[in-house]
């Protein structure tokens, strides 16, 4: 499997390394840095990042692309793939390379404003079509609400991460304490989705039962 911050074969090396090194700088220094610092960790000079990309604006653009779509073949790899759970080890072998892309995402949603939700929809958008082909597949259970449960997740993941920052000695960079708030959150996180939380579903079904319009759907029937 293709590291997620190795350049693709049709990519020009320049074009990759400048990539590569603005996401783990927004990542560290958020996006207010300039193009002059990622020019120097990418080894080019501020008018070739601007030669390559058009603008400061448009690396963020292109940094955003390939984010959204490592983080869509990778949950596409461990959820709607037959042999999941040997995917899953390999992803986890390999955790400390998305470090960036994490730092990156987490920096994104901190940053706020309209670009912040723009990116959470597109997100939202790419996840439920990994996790309509993991329903399709038989790996994940069918959702009343499929765009909700996205959401609810989302939210879930980073989260946890964002909270896990809070502990003391966290590190500024949101992407540096993901190991660690894996650590914390990865056991609790796996065994809600694969063992469930509530012995019984009396709170679902008196919910729905609640609700004026109850979606139809889910993973079973009362």
């Amino acid at each position: 499997m293709r590291s997620p911050m190795a350049p693709e074969p049709h990519e020009l090396s320049t074009r990759a390394r400048i990539r590569a090194a603005a996401i783990d700088r927004f990542a560290r220094d958020g996006f207010g840095v300039g193009v002059r610092a990622i020019a120097d960790d990418a080894g080019v000079s501020a008018a070739s990042v601007i030669k390559t990309f058009g603008s400061k604006e448009a690396l963020r653009a292109a940094c955003d692309a390939y984010v959204f779509r490592t983080v869509r073949e990778a949950k596409r790899d461990v959820l709607a793939e037959p042999g999941a759970p040997g995917a899953f080890l390999g992803q986890l072998a390999r955790i400390d390379e998305y470090r960036p892309l994490v730092g990156y995402v987490l920096r994104s949603i901190q940053d706020g404003g309209p670009h912040a939700a723009e990116f959470v929809d597109h997100m939202v958008a790419d996840a439920l079509e990994y996790i309509a082909e993991g329903v399709a597949a038989g790996t994940i259970v069918p959702s009343r609400d499929e765009e909700a449960r996205a959401r609810y997740l989302m939210g879930a993941v980073f989260g946890a991460i964002m909270l896990d920052g809070l502990r003391p000695g966290a590190a500024a960079n949101p992407g540096d304490g993901m190991l660690r708030a894996i650590e914390h959150t990865a056991l609790p996180a796996l065994e809600l989705m694969t063992e469930g939380f509530l012995t019984d579903r009396a709170l679902l079904d008196t919910y729905l039962e609640y609700m004026p319009d109850p979606p139809e759907g889910g993973g079973d029937t009362a």
